[in-house]
């Protein structure tokens, strides 16, 4: 039975962030309520075809990540979904996971927080004060115990510095975030700047209709597919407790050198005038299926950084130039604020850098603890079971079990995890919220008692003990042990290479997993080259 309690909790937004939030909430026993400003959940994955300043995706856009590795921890897509999901699938897994739990009777639709300010009583209780304006266009202010911000990091457009010129074409030039599908794009020169996911997708997806596609990167990319060998989804492939074991004790320029021999199997980064200077985990990856196709082809064509605009062209800075360019889409991310929190000066942000513990928890707050963000994360994996854990580290200590350290212990989190970033990555924009997926998940296990004993599970279940270890880490392996375990969870594990073949082929048998040999094979013959050579 679960026990109840009068703390109210609001949580702001019902996407992929906000559902699992508002599922663990009532697991809880907590008084939630969560705002939605549309009337549908799903958020990003809710496609909106028309121009919005809420976040969408394409109308063509494909999931990075596998369905058995974004699921939430007590529900396992549908063994038919594809292994790597439309937006459409997306949304109705969405869709089903709030119908599974009755989430919709807590969400009030048409509902738009206006603030959100500490209370007048907030020193001795933790409130907020929140003014929201209802469905019928009437404003409320009402106090919550808690406040979970839900409303994900990909809604306000990055606009780069103005290019020299730029105000003088007489051309278009939108963000990838207005661009919705290829019409009006036929026959028509583009130019895309930025080669991250959107831009990549948003040149692949034009060079079957547009004359020509240039697509413009400053630094150039280490691409990977979403299959790995022997049609493995590369997230299940690389994100494994093992591989992050060896990753902690081997040299970074071993790790980097094993990924990176194995990318430039597939085509060769220098050739395609994609090679960057930074290691491949230096920097965000860009995961693309067609894009090195489309190079060969020739409808797209790799092209530096843009000098200067002129009335009908652009002069890049190797001194080449178009004369002619029709459209030009900026691929350039997004950046995120937090001005619904005291005006933005509670929570600051400059160049999308943020001082959050475990980016989620402002350490300015740390007398109280009950706000959060959930799902400010950038991880090499999934963020929707980062999300669900955070709300659970977050509950955790929203219900009284004490799990978040002193402040000074929080702030000394936030400096290592920043100066660990700004070691390993390139300098941008795009890598203030970076993660590691196995280790963040971990870490997060770890504060609400998650984590497995594996020597003890060795010993009891050895068979589920390799699973784990050597398996993809799967969201269902933290329910197994921890705050609401679910029954089903060692079921779930157990079947999903079931669940990823039954995606391409219902009748075929599961084949064994030989991805701890295949590892290991690559890293001793990239040791012993290194030592004979």
């Amino acid at each position: 039975m679960t026990p109840k309690t009068n703390k109210k909790l609001l949580i702001v937004g019902a996407g992929a962030s906000g559902l699992p939030s508002l599922r663990h909430a009532l697991l809880y026993g907590v008084d939630v309520t969560c705002f939605e400003r549309t009337n549908q959940v799903g958020g990003l994955w809710n496609y909106k075809p028309q121009e919005t300043t809420l976040s969408s995706v394409m109308k063509t856009t494909v999931i990075n990540t596998s369905k058995e590795m974004t699921a939430y921890s007590d529900f396992p897509p549908e063994g038919t979904m594809a292994n790597f999901m439309h937006n459409t699938e997306m949304y109705r897994y969405l869709h089903n996971y709030a119908k599974h739990f009755d989430l919709e009777k807590h969400i009030k639709f048409n509902h738009k927080v206006n603030s959100i300010k500490r209370n007048e009583d907030y020193d001795t209780t933790g409130k907020w004060k929140v003014n929201y304006t209802n469905d019928q266009g009437a404003t409320h202010d009402a106090v919550f115990d808690g406040i979970l911000l839900c409303s994900g990091h990909h809604t306000t457009p990055n606009w780069p510095k103005k290019f020299r010129g730029q105000d003088d074409f007489k051309g278009r030039i939108i963000h990838s975030h207005s661009y919705k599908d290829h019409r009006g794009y036929e026959d028509k020169v583009v130019v895309v700047i930025g080669i991250g996911n959107s831009g990549g997708d948003v040149a692949v997806e034009l060079s079957r209709i547009a004359k020509q596609v240039y697509l413009v990167t400053r630094r150039g990319t280490w691409v990977f597919n979403r299959i790995f060998d022997y049609g493995k989804p590369i997230d299940m492939v690389m994100n494994r407790k093992w591989i992050s074991d060896i990753r902690a004790r081997v040299p970074e320029w071993l790790s980097n050198s094993v990924v990176e021999m194995k990318l430039n199997m597939r085509f060769d980064h220098q050739a395609y005038g994609l090679k960057p200077a930074h290691r491949v985990f230096g920097a965000h990856p860009t995961v693309n299926d067609e894009l090195p196709n489309r190079i060969a082809c020739g409808t797209v064509r790799i092209k530096p950084n843009i000098a200067n605009f002129t009335e009908h062209g652009v002069v890049f800075e190797d001194g080449s130039k178009l004369d002619q360019v029709d459209e030009v889409v900026m691929s350039t991310g997004f950046s995120f604020e937090f001005n619904l929190v005291e005006e933005g000066k509670l929570i600051q942000v400059q160049d999308n850098h943020v001082s959050l513990y475990q980016y989620m928890f402002p350490t300015d707050l740390a007398d109280q603890n009950t706000l959060a963000v959930i799902g400010l994360v950038q991880p090499f994996g999934s963020i929707m079971p980062l999300s669900e854990m955070q709300a659970r580290v977050y509950l955790e200590q929203f219900t009284g079990n004490n799990v978040i350290p002193s402040k000074r212990e929080m702030m000394e989190n936030v400096h290592e995890k920043l100066s660990k970033m700004a070691s390993r990555y390139v300098t941008s924009k795009r890598h203030t919220i970076q993660v590691d997926y196995v280790d963040y998940i971990e870490e997060l296990a770890k504060m609400i008692g998650a984590q497995l004993d594996m020597k003890k599970l060795w010993k009891e279940d050895p068979w589920l003990a390799y699973k784990v270890y050597f398996g993809p880490r799967v969201p269902y392996i933290y329910r197994l042990n921890g705050p609401h375990k679910w029954k089903e969870a060692r079921d779930a594990i157990m079947s999903v290479d079931e669940r990823v073949l039954m995606a391409t082929n219902d009748h075929a048998q599961v084949a064994p997993d030989y991805t701890v040999l295949y590892f290991a094979a690559i890293v001793i013959a990239i040791i012993a080259f290194f030592f004979l050579f």
